[in-house]
């Protein structure tokens, strides 16, 4: 297994480490966790979140057209 650092700014780290505390588990834990929510991403998700931000931005589209 391979290790990955990355700097993060002290609030952002305080935050994780919240996190991970409310949730019990280590902030590693939290990180690796949502890494392997992102790469097994639902592709078929993708339309539902497209029509959102199309519904959302529906009035900014018309000003700029």
């Amino acid at each position: 297994m391979n290790s990955l650092t990355i700097q993060l700014p002290d609030e952002k780290l305080q935050k994780l480490q919240q996190l991970a505390k409310e949730k019990g588990i280590t902030t590693e834990e939290l990180i690796e966790t949502k890494i392997n929510e992102w790469l097994t991403h639902n592709p078929q998700e993708f339309p539902e979140v497209a029509n959102y931000v199309v519904n959302k931005n529906a009035d900014l589209y018309k000003r700029l057209a």
